[in-house]
């Protein structure tokens, strides 16, 4: 008597950390399911792609992977291709129009529901799969279902994963990312997260620890914590609750914020150290400074998109901050949190940009010596107030822009790296390194606390090591935008830099 062989699965993940997430949710939602996972995608019955839609280079990366996915139909086993993600839930019903290849749109909150629409996919392509009982198709009221058959999208986003969701991590075994909320507040001029993501949602405290603690018991050394806006975390949390509803919250934790998370993480036991990322300047506090500065888990880092200096740029951005605000947030993390790394992006070419406001935003760079900085240029999105502003700068004009800001930061990080030299650093040893250098210069590769997985720099190590575990290293060298190193036995307490 044979059995139906499990339904197999290939996922294309693209975007950030925090779409990652949720592709992690997606592909445990599967194998809870009895679906089999695959990485060869000749052999995928089905093909999810998680996209992005965050700018316009990365809307097309995403139609890109679709399209090629969709040639598996041909060369492959594919019965059937999925979108998802950001871009799916930003344009479903144009995407169902121009994209006949696809077989399903599917909103962000149909992320749980994935193992479901798979069959039910499956089951209209008539490939013998029954469909989900109850599973319905949620193309909204403006037409019926029978209008919308492959829309899987209902409204705005809403949803976010917690603790008890089934996942698979995508990331090394010795580190992840942990989404402690969801959706923007913000109203930035050229940002469409808010459309896309939908408000802002926080986790409770004690669901975030949950997951942090079942990482670190299963050997992750790194946390990342995630989110649009994590200085924002915990300040929807109770609001408007009624008298009594705080009392279902342990009495430290009934007044939420990150600070408190950080402190609750902190009490964790393990060996790990935890890094924020996406921090919005507004929401900086001194209780938030002392905090990190408090606790030895959390690495001295902490990423601060401040997007621009000039005044009138931050007003037209509306990132609800001035430049004397940004310069005493910065005067302050330095003062409070010694050691710290800080890493910024800024928006070069947005509409109106005169020369002299990118001067001043070149001069800022080179007096506060970013450790880690990202410039991006300005991309003109649909459905955002600054996609209607006038003064649009010229395609020309940006590219100019971007790359004399980033050779001023190279020169910056050349020389905060020099200064490294001789100095001792825990690291965390990402693998070996096995080419791109002379055979002898060969060891590991490595990230120190100033270095987020996937954007920051690389510790080139010699010596003995062991893939995903701490290492002491004595910094021997400096580049521009990396350092080398060799390991030290028995160093000790490392040095924070």
């Amino acid at each position: 008597m044979s059995s139906t062989p499990p339904i197999k699965i290939g996922l294309v993940s693209l975007g950030c950390a925090k779409n990652l997430v949720d592709s992690e949710v997606m592909l445990g939602s599967l194998l809870r399911d009895g679906m089999q996972l695959t990485e060869d995608a000749q052999e995928a019955d089905v093909v999810i792609v998680n996209t992005c839609g965050f700018i316009e280079a990365s809307k097309q990366e995403s139609i890109n992977a679709v399209l090629k996915a969709s040639e598996l139909r041909e060369t492959g086993n594919c019965k059937a291709l999925i979108m998802a993600g950001c871009l799916a839930q930003r344009y479903p019903k144009d995407l169902q129009k121009e994209l006949p290849e696809v077989d399903a749109i599917v909103g962000l909150n149909e992320v749980p529901r994935i193992g479901e629409i798979v069959r039910e996919v499956l089951c209209r392509r008539g490939s013998g799969v029954p469909a989900a009982t109850g599973l319905e198709n949620r193309g909204g009221d403006a037409a019926p279902t029978s209008q919308r058959p492959n829309l899987f999208w209902s409204g705005p986003a809403k949803y976010i994963s917690d603790y008890a969701a089934p996942r698979f991590r995508l990331t090394p075994k010795h580190y992840g990312y942990v989404k402690i909320a969801e959706g923007c507040n913000h109203p930035c001029t050229f940002c469409s997260i808010p459309r896309i993501r939908g408000k802002h949602r926080s986790r409770p405290i004690d669901d975030v620890v949950a997951e942090v603690r079942s990482l670190v018991a299963n050997g992750v050394h790194e946390i990342n914590l995630i989110s649009q806006d994590t200085t924002f975390y915990g300040k929807d949390l109770l609001a408007g609750a009624p008298v009594g509803a705080q009392h279902a919250v342990p009495l430290q934790w009934q007044q939420p914020s990150l600070a408190s998370l950080l402190l609750a993480i902190q009490r964790i036991e393990g060996d790990f150290w935890v890094r924020l990322l996406y921090t919005h300047p507004a929401h900086w506090s001194d209780e938030l400074i002392d905090t990190i500065a408090e606790c030895n888990k959390v690495c001295r880092y902490v990423d601060v998109p401040l997007q621009h200096i000039s005044d009138r740029m931050l007003e037209r951005m509306r990132r609800e901050t001035d430049g004397r605000y940004i310069r005493r947030l910065l005067r302050n993390l330095r003062a409070g949190i010694p050691g710290i790394a800080l890493r910024t992006t800024f928006i070069v070419g947005f509409p109106g940009e005169t020369e002299k406001e990118f001067e001043e935003l070149l001069a800022f760079i080179e007096q506060t010596k970013f450790e880690r900085l990202g410039i991006f240029t300005y991309s003109r999105e649909d459905h955002t107030a600054a996609g209607n502003m006038k003064g649009q700068v010229s395609a020309k004009v940006k590219k100019q822009r971007y790359d004399r800001a980033m050779a001023l930061q190279q020169k910056v990080s050349r020389e905060i790296h020099e200064q490294m030299i001789g100095k001792t650093l825990r690291v965390l040893i990402e693998g070996p390194q096995n080419g791109g250098l002379p055979r002898l210069e060969r060891g590991w590769l490595a990230r120190s606390h100033a270095d987020a997985p996937e954007i920051d720099s690389t510790v080139f190590v010699q010596g003995d090591a062991k893939p995903g575990e701490f290492a002491e290293v004595r910094i021997t060298g400096a580049r521009e935008y990396d350092l080398t190193g060799e390991t030290l036995p028995d160093a000790g307490v490392f040095n924070r830099g």
